[in-house]
């Protein structure tokens, strides 16, 4: 069996363009040789620290260099990586590290004031390393210092079906569940990525959370392409259009929040952003009128979707740039398979069904997930005979075109955040006002899908205001999966087995829609 390992980015680093530019953060510059000698003393640094084989390392920071660094000598050193999703709350952070048992936590200035409560929240949280610019609080253990103090170890080789990483994505039981993907799940994505939108030496621009897995296949592939990784903490337009212009990127990967707000800024300037080329797209829908107002904006660009899902590795399937045609029906879809990646649509009963029908996604390949944490019954019921059922409505036209239109899970995208409807409803019915609730996705024209409850009072209790129920729900989910709206409702509709339709409260907000979700 032939060896993939995530490190051998590093490895080919080191032997072939120690000289090439690797990162830019601010005014931080780094080469690709001192990438390859910093990775092997923070790995070093781990050990000390009690990294045993196989132990998981949480990564709670905004976007930078070090986060870069992070994935690589974690694997050097023989761990998995657990990012942590920057917009939970601290609770919710807490039950990610516990799940998984993480004693290890990497915090930037951004969160080292969280250190306390989560520290006070988790059960297995030991260590946490201070991964910012500036002083390390006290009680913890400085990056830099990690670095300066080891000398460099030889790289773990973790590889092929050992776990790298634990991606957690939302829950559907009022709590997050870990996707464990393999060394090999990994390097397949990889693989395609690398072809489509990882040029070689390109200069490429990280502005999507760092702790998606989306961005960080995007980082996996340029490091093995010997990319310029330029790296800003976090999207603000104006300032994003500066960086591409001063530094001449050339690719970037953007959920299509992002691209709205780029160039539909007053200060858009067509000619700071012309050194675009390639422009990835996905995480959430994007709208024709949009994706054509991006393109005639930025007519050098190429545009590409990618569609995936966490457990896939992410990969599933891309619309490339020349299937991007103005006024096409395809350029509605979701495109076709990627390489490696087998696609089919299923009833209920998990029957294939012909072109046209609609259904639910299956697939297979090398980046199906090993498996949910802790989970096995929940795992079980998406993983059948080596395919991944997704949970995705589709459909797939003559020529193998997938156009999704609707979510099985219910699951709301909204500015490229998985929201989980069922973990929305879970909070919102904690408030002593509400009977019940329905929590489904409406069209938002900023960021895709908006999360809306519907919500049942008690008899004879006042009827909540919006800004109660937003108010009551921050407190036990993060702010994103909060209600954006609200409605009262008499009564919920209900299925003939008692089940809430949420496709008969979603109708009138999307009836006049050719695609639901993207």
């Amino acid at each position: 069996m032939a060896t993939t390992y995530l490190t051998q980015a590093i490895h080919r680093a080191r032997t072939l363009h120690p000289e090439r530019p690797a990162t830019v953060f601010g005014d931080r510059r780094r080469s690709y040789g001192e990438l390859a000698e910093r990775v092997p003393r923070l790995a070093a640094g781990l050990r000390q620290l009690g990294l045993k084989p196989g132990d998981r390392v949480g990564i709670l920071a905004l976007n930078s260099d070090r986060y870069l660094e992070l994935y690589y000598a974690v694997w050097w050193a023989g761990g998995i990586v657990n990012p942590i999703n920057t917009r939970w709350s601290v609770r919710e952070m807490a039950y990610s590290l516990d799940d998984c048992r993480t004693q290890i936590v990497f915090i930037d200035d951004a969160f080292a004031v969280r250190a306390e409560e989560l520290s006070q929240r988790s059960t297995s949280l030991q260590t946490i390393v201070h991964c910012g610019d500036g002083a390390a609080p006290g009680g913890m253990h400085d990056y830099e210092q990690l670095i300066a103090d080891h000398a460099p170890v030889d790289d773990a080789m973790r590889c092929n079906d050992d776990l790298a990483g634990v991606f957690y994505t939302g829950g559907t039981t009022g709590f997050p569940k870990g996707v464990m993907l393999s060394h090999a799940n990994l390097w397949s994505s990889v693989m395609t990525v690398m072809e489509h939108i990882a040029p070689p030496y390109a200069v490429g621009l990280h502005v999507a959370p760092m702790f998606h897995l989306a961005d960080g296949m995007f980082l996996m592939a340029m490091t093995l392409r010997a990319c310029t990784q330029v790296i800003v903490p976090a999207f603000e337009p104006a300032a994003v259009t500066e960086v591409i212009r001063r530094e001449r990127v050339g690719a970037v990967l953007m959920v299509p929040t992002m691209i709205q707000m780029m160039v539909d800024h007053p200060d858009f300037d067509a000619a700071a952003v012309s050194s675009l080329r390639h422009i990835a797209y996905g995480a959430s829908p994007i709208s024709e009128a949009l994706l054509e107002r991006a393109m005639e904006r930025m007519p050098d660009a190429r545009f590409l979707q990618a569609y995936g899902l966490t457990e896939m590795s992410p990969v599933v399937s891309f619309l490339l740039p020349e299937q991007h045609h103005r006024g096409s029906s395809k350029q509605r879809s979701a495109g076709t398979p990627a390489p490696c990646v087998e696609v089919r649509i299923v009833d209920a009963d998990g029957r294939q069904l012909p072109a046209g029908s609609v259904g639910e996604i299956a697939a297979r390949g090398p980046g199906v997930m090993q498996g949910y944490w802790g989970k096995p019954e929940l795992s079980a019921s998406v993983l059948r005979d080596g395919w991944l059922y997704t949970g995705d409505g589709a459909y797939l036209d003559r020529d193998g075109f997938l156009f999704i239109v609707d979510r099985v899970k219910d699951m709301i995208v909204s500015g490229g955040e998985n929201v989980f409807s069922a973990e929305v409803e879970n909070a919102v019915a904690q408030h002593p006002a509400v009977a019940a609730c329905a929590v489904i996705g409406i069209p938002d024209a900023r960021w895709g899908e908006s999360v809306h409850a519907v919500i049942v009072c008690r008899a004879g209790v006042p009827a909540p205001t919006f800004e109660e129920i937003r108010e009551h729900c921050r407190a036990l989910i993060a702010g994103y999966k909060c209600p954006n709206s609200i409605e009262m409702r008499d009564t919920l509709p209900l299925s003939g087995a008692g089940k809430v339709l949420k496709t008969a409260l979603r109708e009138p907000y999307w009836q006049d829609r050719q695609r639901r979700v993207g």
